[in-house]
């Protein structure tokens, strides 16, 4: 247990160095399609920050691998912030790229592309794109995603974002495996924020898949984060279920 806990607390410490900002029901984007597969998709999450009102989101999806290399997924997302009511926030269409062969190299690639429209059209359209990565140590296994963000056609032009999300796992059993994970933003691409005004995440994780028969199968994972910034939220919960058949 210990040579595998050493890889997976290293990464851990790494990728947190880098900073991070995240809506509370993000997820880490993982590189491999499975061909033919179909799900639902569930996600929910919520911050809060002492001092500032709580910020809840939550976003429900159907996605389909339309090749070996292309999973496709429409989402449908909502929030409430400032103490108002749940509205609805975005339509978002996700779209991932497996690059290589799953376990053939070292480490696994994808890419991802991803369209949102958001309800307030004066937040013009939101275009997120990057590459993903994963790999094995034993029984631990680790992704890395670095990802671009801006926005295009707003009324306030913003300059591009760049994001980041990790996480790092023991396969202890396939319906119960633990770990880590974390997400950021470093603001301005080419030009990173201070950590006063960075928003670092990061906390432990469970994740599973519970066969239900046939091709079925329910995948969940969920995060506790804790802010590792003054910027950052105090504490975020956060979950995904999938129906995969």
């Amino acid at each position: 247990m210990k040579k595998y806990f050493t890889p997976l607390l290293a990464a851990g410490v790494l990728l947190t160095s880098m900073h991070a900002h995240a809506g509370p029901a993000d997820y880490v984007f993982m590189p491999n399609v499975e061909y033919g597969e179909k799900e639902i998709d569930f996600k929910a999450g919520t911050a809060r920050k002492d001092g500032d009102p709580r910020e809840s989101a939550a976003s429900i999806g159907y996605g389909y691998g339309i090749k070996e290399w292309w999973f496709t997924e429409i989402y449908l997302k909502g929030k409430r912030e400032n103490n108002e009511g749940a509205k609805y926030d975005a339509i978002e269409w996700e779209n991932k790229f497996q690059l290589t062969e799953s376990g053939k190299y070292p480490v696994d690639v994808g890419f991802l592309v991803e369209i949102e429209r958001p309800r307030e059209h004066s937040e013009g359209w939101e275009l997120k794109w990057g590459p993903l990565f994963q790999t094995e140590f034993g029984k631990v296994q680790i992704n890395a995603n670095l990802l671009f963000e801006r926005n295009y056609r707003a009324a306030v032009n913003a300059p591009t974002q760049l994001l980041y999300q990790w996480q790092a796992k023991y396969r202890w059993l396939p319906q119960f495996e633990f770990g880590l994970q974390g997400f950021g933003e470093m603001t301005k691409w080419d030009r990173w924020s201070s950590s006063d005004n960075r928003t670092d995440r990061l906390g432990p994780a469970i994740f599973g898949k519970l066969p239900l028969g046939g091709h079925q199968a329910i995948r969940y994972n969920a995060a506790w984060l804790v802010g590792a910034a003054k910027a950052a939220p105090d504490h975020t919960l956060r979950v995904q279920v999938e129906y995969e058949f």
